[in-house]
């Protein structure tokens, strides 16, 4: 059984203790109790433990503590993306407190002169990913041989990625390495013998089996075609108090920035937060949040990274996280401080075995629900509905609708078939199967057309018959 043991038990630097408070820490999770202690005594630690278990603070608080604010290069953390990357060093930044370490990330996709002007002024710790890293030491603006802490972090993505080669490269450069810490959430043969090459008598940790905790909040989805992910999410808006806010994840940045146009439009106050934005403009944002002068975010997950605000009451997921812990972290933003909470997913046809995969992992139990109805005095939909037949077709882009009549009121397929050509105006491949079932017919039409099928149901008879049809 996992016993809770508190931060403040381990007599860290009180710079260190304030990054922990600031971050509302109390207890370590069950990684950080095994491998904290072991990585403060100097010793290399290969730690098993997946993301969302709270493994950078494993890694992060030794290497903080081991670090000064010299301005010469100390630690190098590599990361298999610039996002794990972002995270890291944010969550870094906020734990060392007010320790003043400069701490710079390294990757690709940014500024290449900026980012070298950065490493010439002086930098104590870097987190990067291996081929910036390996390109800014080959132009003499990283000097690896200082490095005297080397963490690797997701050492199994790394493999998949195929950056062992590179890892290797930088550790071979690393002269002045004197400890080695390597996480992964699973260990491939191919890592235990590289991580046997490059480690000395590591102490293994291994607690992949520990329990995330998913606070106890209501979690609700509604199956939606991405067309009309908008107008749900302005009916789930609409419906906050005074006092609730709310953020709402987007899988991309770019995604984030379409939402907070599209919301303002319809005259939503709303803020956008990504990678993209500086961090004076993410302050500003946050701090804008935390006083309640904005009550809605649109973020991304590295954005939201960190945001523990206790008024949150409502967490939106626009987008199915395509990561599985991030659902966790996404829905732990709410139901905080013993606070009701509530986290809504727009599941479109696409989405839905991505969720199935994040409910089988977790055993979660989500309630299906409609868009929730307009709340009192609310009479019109601030965003509105749109006909979205491509939720209901197939993988050929047909959908079936239903006829209230069968084939004595409406003839042959053929003549029905021949009917909808006439009248839509359009190429005969439009028009799928057509079959009777008791005294109703069911149409496949391709659903690029099927909103014109439906005007001409209405305003055409067939023959001498007026029917009526339903979508399938």
């Amino acid at each position: 059984m996992f016993t809770k043991t508190r931060f403040d038990s381990l007599q860290l630097p009180d710079s260190i203790m304030q990054g922990i408070a600031s971050l509302g820490w109390e207890c370590l999770t069950e990684v950080q109790r095994d491998t904290i202690p072991l990585a403060r005594s100097g010793r290399d630690v290969i730690g098993q433990a997946r993301t969302g278990s709270g493994k950078t603070a494993a890694f992060g608080i030794p290497i903080l503590e081991r670090c000064q604010p010299t301005g010469s290069l100390q630690g190098l953390i590599l990361a298999p993306t610039r996002e794990l990357a972002q995270q890291v060093a944010e969550e870094m930044s906020q734990l060392q407190g007010g320790q003043g370490l400069s701490i710079m990330t390294v990757y690709g996709g940014t500024d290449l002169e900026k980012q070298a002007r950065g490493l010439d002024s002086g930098v104590d710790l870097i987190v990067g990913t291996p081929g910036r890293v390996m390109d800014m030491s080959e132009r003499g603006h990283l000097d690896l041989s200082k490095v005297e802490v080397f963490c690797l972090d997701e050492a199994d993505r790394m493999l998949d990625m195929g950056f062992l080669p590179d890892i290797l490269w930088i550790l071979e450069r690393t002269t002045s390495r004197e400890q080695t810490l390597l996480f992964s959430a699973t260990f491939p043969q191919e890592i235990l013998d590289a991580a046997n090459e490059f480690t000395n008598e590591p102490e293994f940790v291994m607690t992949n089996q520990e329990e995330l905790d998913v606070p106890p909040i209501d979690l609700f989805k509604i199956s939606i075609g991405r067309a009309n992910k908008l107008w749900a999410l302005g009916r789930l808006l609409v419906r906050m108090g005074e006092e609730d806010q709310c953020i709402v994840f987007c899988n991309t940045k770019r995604m984030v920035d379409l939402a907070v146009q599209r919301l303002e439009k319809h005259r939503f106050d709303v803020a956008g937060l990504h990678g993209d934005l500086k961090q004076n403009q993410r302050e500003r944002i946050l701090d804008r949040f935390r006083e309640g002068n904005v009550r809605t975010i649109v973020a991304t997950d590295v954005a939201a990274r960190g945001i523990d605000i206790d008024g949150i009451t409502l967490v939106v997921n626009y987008d199915v996280p395509s990561d599985i812990d991030s659902f966790i972290h996404r829905i732990g933003r709410t139901g905080r401080i013993g606070r009701h909470g509530e986290a809504w997913t727009l599941v479109s046809k696409d989405d839905a075995p991505q969720l199935g995969k994040i409910v089988a992992t977790y055993n979660l139990s989500i309630d299906e629900s409609e868009a929730p109805e307009l709340p009192e005095g609310v009479d019109r939909d601030p965003v509105r509905k749109q006909d979205d037949f491509g939720e209901n077709a197939d993988v050929y882009g047909f959908v079936s609708i239903r006829l209230n009549a069968g084939s004595e009121e409406l003839g042959s397929p053929l003549q029905i078939a021949s009917w909808f050509e006439q009248h839509l105006r359009c190429d005969p491949l439009a028009i799928g199967d057509v079959r009777f079932e008791g005294e109703t017919t069911l149409v496949s039409i391709h659903s690029s057309k099927l909103g014109l099928a439906m005007k001409a149901i209405k305003m055409h008879p067939f023959g001498s018959q007026t029917i009526n049809a339903e979508v399938l």
